[in-house]
């Protein structure tokens, strides 16, 4: 699973996108928000890819967000721990978010192996959902 968000503004119309492959198989997502942030299409992207699968598996999951990877393999233990406060006690940004995301994670059954890439560095899956990502805010446009 590759993922990927978009901003045009920071907040502003964002977009995200997630292509998903196994062998034999691939399929492409991708959907837009009108006012967000690129932070909150990163955590999207990752959940639409999750929430896609039909049963538990085994993914190699690929990201170019630190912000994402870090926050649910280093941060959400303590954040869950201090009721969703960060270190510094102010509330979690997008705890919403946060909150699905470790549903999915720690509820569905899958087993995941979170890679970070550089992004547009010329990896092949992080600049195909970087393209779904720009195509869902590109729909907000078009209406598509």
């Amino acid at each position: 699973m590759f993922t990927d968000g978009a901003c045009k503004g920071n907040p502003g119309r964002g977009g995200w996108g997630v292509w998903l492959r196994s062998p034999g198989h691939e399929k492409e997502l991708f959907g837009g928000e009108a006012h967000t942030t690129n932070n909150r299409m990163e955590l999207t992207a990752v959940i639409e890819g999750l929430s896609a699968l039909k049963r538990p598996c085994e993914i190699d999951l690929y990201l170019d967000s630190q912000y994402v990877r870090q926050g649910i393999t280093e941060w959400i233990t303590g954040w869950k721990a201090k009721g969703w406060r960060t270190s510094s006690k102010q509330p979690v940004k997008n705890v919403d978010l946060w909150q699905r995301l470790d549903a999915l994670v720690s509820g569905a059954g899958h087993t995941i192996h979170w890679h970070w890439v550089r992004g547009h560095a010329g990896h092949e899956g992080n600049e195909r959902a970087d393209a779904l990502a720009n195509r869902g805010v590109d729909s907000l446009r078009s209406g598509t």
